[in-house]
């Protein structure tokens, strides 16, 4: 049984005639590619999405100067703008999710005058934090039909491999050496240098993997996401990040629970038995390091120690001055003013978003996520009786945006890309769901 016009990545209806006359909003008629619009947006926003995992300019430092991932976000956002003059289109309706971010960026540069740096703020907003809205804007825009979804999701699968490669080689290298207890330093990307956050973007990439594997159909291509998937969780783990451990981990038990929900007992069976094998093979510094988890005083850096007194230190920020905070990306500073200068940042991006943009800024973080949650499961719950491409690829944002929601609470992301991607994914599901009902 299939919804008339689904979306099926393991069967795209190439046969279907091309509409004439697509929606004001750039929708076609199911199964078309009428309104896909132009594919130098989308191939713009691709080649920003490599730049910005791969790095290419830190291999080829010539690339460095030219700025190239500026460049092809501003090619995409240029050849959107154009294509929609060009067919007489409007810019198209926004959804509630880009006016939710936009308010974000509005509150922020709000409460500019009453920041720690006004010009320090300036600086987050117009380079960091704008770059990250409009991949999220570019998303939900130029990712318009379940093909450009299904190249999304697969490009970005792909795009993980050398991160996770390099985790796992960094880690061997360094216990052929002897370390003792080796920490990788890290993938040479902006995103990903910090082996935390490299952690992070393995456990939100790791979902759409899962995602390929539970809808494709040939072994080979079940057999090379499995190991796709195994490659991803060891990634994050030889990072030795607790955060990353407690992500992966929640990320294993979301799909645990879907499947035991639907029924396929003997798949979350064989989950749970893989999990539990190759258990077998982490390393005993490794579960030392996470052991620092429940009891924080036997961290031996203070690492452990230092965060949990610095989310105490910005609680007290943010009773004090509950409105407006400190200024976009000031935490610091503001830590830094009641505890003495250690210039570390709030290990929480709820807290780091309450003490810079005050409670409202905070709130509408949490709206904003709660929205793209909702978009995931509308998807599900639409398609729920066909379980096709575009079903998996919203569960797995679901997946994301959960182990995001959690990861938040041990990382100061806060206007950094990462749940900007995995929530413009889910955006975007929602969107085609919708045309193509």
């Amino acid at each position: 049984m299939t919804l008339p016009g689904a979306y099926d990545a393991g069967r795209l209806e190439w046969w279907r005639p091309a509409v004439d006359g697509a929606k004001e909003d750039g929708a076609a008629a199911p199964g078309s590619r009428a309104g896909e619009g132009s594919s130098v947006a989308f191939w713009g926003l691709m080649t920003f999405l490599f730049i910005l995992l791969i790095a290419p300019q830190y291999l080829l430092p010539a690339l460095a100067p030219l700025r190239i991932a500026l460049l092809a976000g501003s090619v995409s956002i240029g050849a959107y703008a154009v294509d929609r003059l060009a067919h007489g289109r409007p810019p198209g309706r926004s959804t509630p999710e880009t006016w939710i971010a936009g308010g974000i960026l509005a509150w922020a540069a709000l409460t500019l005058p009453l920041s720690y740096w006004p010009g320090g703020s300036l600086s987050v907003l117009c380079d960091r934090f704008a770059k990250t809205l409009a991949l999220f804007w570019l998303l939900s825009r130029v990712v318009s039909s379940g093909p450009r979804l299904d190249r999304l999701v697969w490009g970005l699968t792909l795009m993980g491999l050398p991160l996770a490669l390099t985790a796992v080689s960094h880690f061997t290298a360094a216990a052929d050496a002897g370390v003792a207890t080796p920490r990788i330093a890290g993938y040479e990307s902006g995103i990903a240098k910090n082996p935390n956050n490299l952690a992070l973007m393995l456990n939100l990439i790791l979902p759409f993997a899962v995602a390929l594997l539970l809808r494709a159909r040939r072994a080979s291509t079940r057999a090379l996401l499995l190991g796709t998937c195994l490659l991803y969780a060891a990634g994050v783990v030889v990072t030795f990040s607790r955060a990353g451990f407690v992500t992966l981990v929640a990320v294993f038990f979301y799909y645990l629970v879907k499947l035991v929900g639907r029924g396929q007992w003997g798949t979350a069976t064989a989950a749970l038995l893989l999990a539990l094998t190759t258990s077998l093979f982490v390393p005993h510094s490794y579960v030392a390091r996470l052991a620092t988890i429940a009891d924080i005083d036997a961290d031996p850096t203070g690492s452990a120690q230092a965060r949990s007194q610095d989310a105490r230190t910005a609680l007290r920020i943010v009773m004090r001055s509950p409105l407006v905070g400190a200024g976009a990306g000031m935490s610091i500073l503001a830590l830094n003013d009641e505890r003495g200068p250690a210039w570390l940042a709030a290990h929480n991006v709820y807290l780091e978003y309450a003490v810079d943009l005050g409670l409202p800024g905070l709130a509408l973080f949490l709206v904003l996520l709660g929205a793209c949650l909702r978009d995931a499961r509308l998807v599900q719950r639409g398609r729920a009786a066909v379980r096709d491409g575009l079903y998996h690829v919203a569960e797995g944002a679901e997946a994301a945006l959960v182990a995001f929601a959690v990861a938040a609470m041990f990382y100061p992301a806060a206007y950094e890309f990462f749940f900007y991607l995995v929530g413009g994914i889910a955006v975007s599901a929602r969107t085609i769901h919708e045309r193509e009902a």
